[in-house]
């Protein structure tokens, strides 16, 4: 039976996901951007525990759904909150607007529904045996994502999981916590870099992580050091030149 491009193209995530040797945010985004591309939903966000057992978003495949991916833990609620505390999968929640119905997540779902979100779901993210994060699904459109979405999704995650044990030969939950410690460190400076490219440039913040990203892979740097780079005021002139 002769393979279609759909089914090429998830095989080719789950070798790059589990065998590519690259920093851990890399991992992350190139996770994020598997996950909405081959599932099918507006975006995908990654967010982990810290080393105190807090969570915060590590990437996204577009940046524009970030503030909402954080908002869940400055609120306390919403669907990777409840998929960190759990360690399962979250059956895809329709949100709905306030008086329409149980809410289960009423600040959340007021903020995506603002952002045209009505739709999410979520999946763990295992290092090894261990629950370290989530992968949460937001979905702009009426279709609901189905079981077997969520059973690919889970497969990419696992993937990601895997390559990030591989890399780092993690053998305990602290461990792959404290690798993705710093990981979350390095997004404060990727916020910082993003930022003042953006004000630099006078371009949106969304276009300037696109051409720190670009730039990053196109000469194998970490996208970290480029942001470090950036913060320290030394903005590469490729970063200027990218359309």
């Amino acid at each position: 039976m002769p393979a279609t491009e759909r089914e090429t193209l998830v095989a080719e995530a789950v070798l790059n996901l589990a065998a590519r040797e690259r920093a851990v945010p890399d991992l992350m985004h190139d996770l994020t951007t598997s996950v909405a591309a081959l599932v099918g939903v507006r975006a995908a966000g990654v967010a982990v525990l810290d080393e105190t057992g807090k969570a915060d978003c590590l990437a996204i495949s577009d940046e524009a759904f970030l503030p909402l991916a954080r908002s869940q833990f400055e609120l306390g609620e919403g669907p990777a909150v409840d998929s960190i505390r759990t360690g399962a999968v979250l059956p895809p929640v329709t949100l709905r607007p306030a008086g329409t119905g149980p809410q289960r997540w009423p600040r959340f779902s007021a903020r995506a529904l603002r952002a045209g979100v009505t739709r999410v779901a979520a999946v763990p993210l295992r290092a090894g045996e261990h629950a370290v994060g989530t992968v949460t699904l937001f979905s702009t459109t009426p279709s609901v994502p189905v079981a077997q979405d969520l059973r690919l999704a889970q497969v990419l995650a696992d993937a990601a999981g895997a390559g990030l044990s591989q890399k780092q030969a993690l053998r305990t939950k602290d461990e792959s916590i404290g690798q993705l410690q710093s990981a979350l460190n390095s997004r404060v400076v990727i916020e910082q870099a993003k930022g003042i490219l953006a004000a630099h440039l006078s371009i949106e913040v969304g276009e300037a992580f696109d051409r720190l990203r670009s730039h990053a892979r196109a000469r194998r740097l970490k996208l970290s050091e480029l942001a470090g780079l950036v913060v320290r005021g030394e903005i590469p002139s490729g970063l200027r030149a990218i359309a």
